[in-house]
């Protein structure tokens, strides 16, 4: 069949920039989905995307869908004939329906019943024919989620539409899309090629572009700013700050990216970098440069969509541009410094955290008492750590915080080392926030972790506490998130110890609070003993049904998670120790066979009463489980200290050694021996047996 080259554009105004890469996939996979849904075959599709355009290049697609044939089914041959040979009416109506003659009847085996059918042939339509409604149907499904009208046209777009060219090689396929007529003709760069563009063959588009100065390949613009903005910071011996969001939103914004690099005066630079850096960021889309110890540099890059014949100009006038923003956050910076941070707890005072749970000062107060409780487990500094978070939250009051928020913490660890207060303390609160996503880096001070923790268990008691418990979607103190970071600074840390003394403690710290506010005494059945125990354990059962969220994001399987669960170990650096044993086991040759074992130990168990007392050696008369007992007795002493030491995963591989003898158990032995003794003695056997996995986890769960 004739194969051909297709190019379909569709030109607009400026569309948008951090949607314009998810556009183009979109365009891509909805035409690829409506090609194949026709039958149209194709090499491959290559998807183009500049601030005006969406473009799809088709390589060596069918010109045509392939006939085929459609089977229309009639009546059963029995019923169709009658004894003579002759249709029956059924067979004569079935014909008439088809508008059909008996010569044209075709026989299938449907089942065991032989049936008549009609095997009609179907023409392939055109790929002309087919081509604008499975174009126009992917601008339809396009992930817009405002659409909007353009002059008197019915239809929508996320912009208004300008052009559109489809090209079949070097024939223009005469159809209307976007309520636009198709045609050969593009649009150069809107400034350096203004002027109507005619593409000669579809194969020309990227090259007669480039000619046009618009470089409609996303990757290869993106590339040549990569390279541009490297050469540039090479030239001031920097590194330029690259956040992906900002590359591609930059590399959405411009045609024909040329990169300039400009200055701003070095007095700045006394202004924390973080703030200068978000407002060149966010607000400029700028570029900066760092030395190679992190420290912002006096300069920023910026991609310019014009090759001008004179670029200072273009350069001088971004840096009046950025000036009074970098001027704004260095006047914020200085206002600030006028309060000591300490001082900023009367306004504390007046920001409420939660209407039952109090204002921020409640918190601050509640995190001090729970940080000084943790400082043994972490290993802070109890001073410290009661000073930090008295701290923690006072940069929210300040005006470099309430015009960069994103700073909260960072500015207050800026303004504690001005006011002269050591390392821990001053790094604490901004690592206070930390992880702050999947995946981010944990607080370096132990001052740090152990204000990272107290701040998150504490939301999350005091949440638990009033009944705000996440439900579905729901969760607006980012609840769900917050464990996860709880478990990763335990584990990490490697901090060992029971949650429910901790958690016991900031529920006392929550209810003390909740008298305060509401200006009474809690009632009696919040501040019971029974009380304090269930919502701890539901703090708990939370917690711990983050554990399939976390370890599934690290790859392991669900039933590796679910073989440590049944066993439910009171610290997660304790069930991550068993997680990380189980994931190997099940890397073990033996692993599969084993759990079956256990799980079959594991049902007869359940169904027979294990008898008290240890297994009587005198009453083992079949070899295997004479095997069995030996290589238990054998096991015993060495996998025992290594479960107190917690070296779960050198005990499960030691335990592998069993395969063996087990397998050989249950092919020579009946464990539900008439003779009562021997039963008895079997199932303690088992158990035994059974016992020994179990105190590290319960691997029958794990799936073959």
């Amino acid at each position: 069949m004739t194969k051909h080259t297709v190019l379909f554009e569709l030109g607009c105004e400026e569309l948008p920039p951090k949607s314009l890469k998810t556009l183009r996939d979109a365009l891509k996979a909805e035409t690829e989905k409506g090609l194949k849904d026709a039958g149209l075959n194709f090499a491959a599709i290559e998807a183009y995307a500049a601030p005006r355009r969406l473009a799809l290049k088709i390589v060596d697609i069918d010109a045509a869908q392939a006939d085929t044939q459609k089977r229309f089914d009639g009546p059963a041959v029995q019923a169709a004939y009658d004894a003579e040979g002759k249709p029956t009416k059924a067979l004569e109506g079935f014909m008439r329906g088809q508008g059909i003659t008996v010569d044209q009847l075709s026989t299938f085996q449907a089942g065991k019943v032989e049936k008549v059918c009609f095997l009609k042939d179907v023409k392939g339509q055109s790929l002309d024919a087919l081509l604008p409604q499975i174009l126009q149907t992917a601008l339809d499904n396009l992930p817009i989620a405002k659409r909007m009208r353009s002059a008197a046209s019915r239809t929508e777009f996320v912009r208004p539409v300008k052009w559109v060219v489809l090209l079949k090689d070097d024939q223009v396929v005469e159809v209307t899309i976007q309520d636009h007529k198709a045609g050969n003709v593009t649009y150069g760069h809107r400034f350096h090629a203004p002027e109507a563009v005619t593409l000669a063959h579809a194969n020309d588009y990227l090259a007669t572009l480039e000619q046009a100065y618009v470089v409609a390949n996303f990757e290869k613009r993106q590339a040549t700013i990569q390279e541009q903005v490297k050469k540039l910071a090479d030239e001031v011996n920097a590194t330029a700050i690259v956040p992906t969001d900002l590359l591609d939103e930059v590399t959405s914004l411009v045609e024909w990216p040329v990169a300039l690099r400009a200055t701003f005066e070095e007095r700045y630079l006394a202004v924390p970098q973080e703030a200068l850096i978000t407002t060149m960021q966010d607000n400029q889309k700028y570029f900066c440069l760092i030395n190679a110890e992190g420290k912002l540099q006096p300069y920023f890059i910026t991609i310019s969509n014009i090759e001008s014949k004179d670029p200072i100009q273009i350069i001088e006038g971004n840096e009046k541009v950025v000036r009074p923003r970098l001027s704004d956050a260095e006047f914020f910076f200085l206002q600030d410094q006028k309060q000591p941070l300490a001082s900023r707890k009367e306004k504390l005072a007046n920001m409420v955290f939660q209407a039952q749970l109090g204002t921020l000062w409640n918190k601050s107060e509640r995190i001090a008492k729970l940080a000084i409780a943790l400082s043994p487990i972490t290993g802070a500094n109890a001073a410290d750590a009661e000073k930090a978070a008295l701290l923690a939250k006072c940069d929210l009051t300040s005006e470099l915080v309430g015009e960069f928020p994103e700073l909260q913490g960072i500015a207050g660890t800026y303004y504690a080392r001005l006011e002269g207060e050591n390392h821990e303390v001053a790094e604490a609160l901004g690592e206070q926030y930390l992880p702050k996503f999947a995946g981010d880096v944990l607080p370096q001070t132990k001052t740090g972790t152990t204000i990272a923790l107290a701040d998150r268990l504490d939301t999350l008691v005091g949440i638990f506490t009033i009944g705000q418990v996440p439900s579905g979607s729901k969760d607006p103190f980012a609840l769900r998130r917050s464990a996860i970071g709880i478990l990763r600074l335990i584990i990490e840390n490697e901090l060992d110890f029971n949650l429910k003394d901790i958690l016991a403690t900031a529920y006392k710290l929550v209810i003390d609070d909740i008298s305060r506010v509401s200006g009474q005494t809690v009632m009696t059945q919040m501040t019971s003993d029974n009380s304090t125990i269930q919502t701890v354990q539901d703090v708990i059962d939370f917690l711990e049904g983050r554990y399939r969220a976390k370890y599934e994001d690290q790859g392991v399987a669900v039933d590796v998670i679910q073989a440590v669960q049944a066993l439910a170990p009171k610290s997660p650096l304790d069930f991550d120790k068993r997680v990380t044993a189980v994931n190997h086991f099940r890397t073990l040759p033996e692993a599969a066979a084993l759990a079956a074992a256990n799980k079959r130990v594991a049902n007869i168990l359940a169904k027979e009463a294990t008898p008290e007392g240890a297994v009587v050696e005198a009453n083992l008369v079949e070899a295997a489980e004479k095997a069995l007992y030996a290589e238990l007795q054998a096991l015993t002493p060495v996998v025992q200290p290594l479960l107190a030491a917690r070296n779960y995963t050198e005990a499960l591989s030691k335990l592998a050694a069993l395969r063996a003898p087990i397998d050989a158990f249950f092919e020579g032995v009946m464990v539900m021996a008439d003779d009562a003794e021997l039963k008895a003695n079997r199932l303690r056997l088992l158990a035994q047996l059974r016992d020994l996995f179990t105190a590290i986890a319960d691997v029958s769960v794990l799936q073959g």
